[in-house]
């Protein structure tokens, strides 16, 4: 598959098969990540895997709890969804990796958001689906969350990503055409 492909056809997956990520699988995934550029080489990218099912559940409840307790203004229908004690915030995919990075350093979070397209992209090229949980990274930023993933003290979750084999491919959505304003 060529990259272009690979990026027409990646997709938020929010509906995965229960079927365990092999170690190696995640590990290429991760491998993938660390292939990102980073400023001044700094690579601060830290991997946190998460694959137990009931911590996935705690991180999903505290972070349903964040979020509606925080006053972030969001559209009622996912005001109610994030209420339902059913709704799992991972869409119960096999793998949560967390990837954080040093709080004191300047471009952390891009270095970070970078590795994290590497990783989300080299999940589609091998089959997989991968989706960034925003409401997780709320959260896992929090005393709280990021003592569920024993996160060491000076760092700060930037992106996490549940990863798996989908369920079902969502359809591609519509892109807009891109704005350009040219000089020169």
């Amino acid at each position: 598959m060529s990259i272009l492909d690979t990026l027409r056809d990646r997709r938020s997956v929010r509906e995965y098969k229960r079927e365990t990520l092999p170690r190696p699988s995640i590990e290429t995934l991760v491998r993938a990540a660390t292939l990102a550029p980073s400023a001044m080489d700094e690579q601060p990218w830290h991997f946190t895997i998460v694959q137990n099912q009931a911590l996935l559940d705690s991180i999903s409840d505290g972070a349903k709890a964040h979020v509606l307790s925080s006053g972030l203004t969001m559209p009622e229908p996912m005001r109610a969804m994030l209420q339902d004690h059913a709704y799992q915030i991972f869409y119960h995919a096999p793998a949560l990796i967390v990837i954080s990075a040093p709080e004191n350093l300047p471009f952390a979070v891009e270095d970070c958001a970078l590795a994290a397209e590497n990783l989300m992209l080299a999940a589609a090229a091998e089959g997989l689906g991968s989706c960034w949980i925003g409401f997780a990274q709320l959260f896992l930023r929090t005393e709280a969350g990021s003592s569920l993933l024993g996160l060491p003290h000076g760092l700060r979750c930037v992106a996490p990503i549940i990863v798996g084999r989908p369920a079902a491919m969502p359809p591609p959505v519509a892109r807009r055409a891109a704005t350009i304003h040219w000089i020169g």
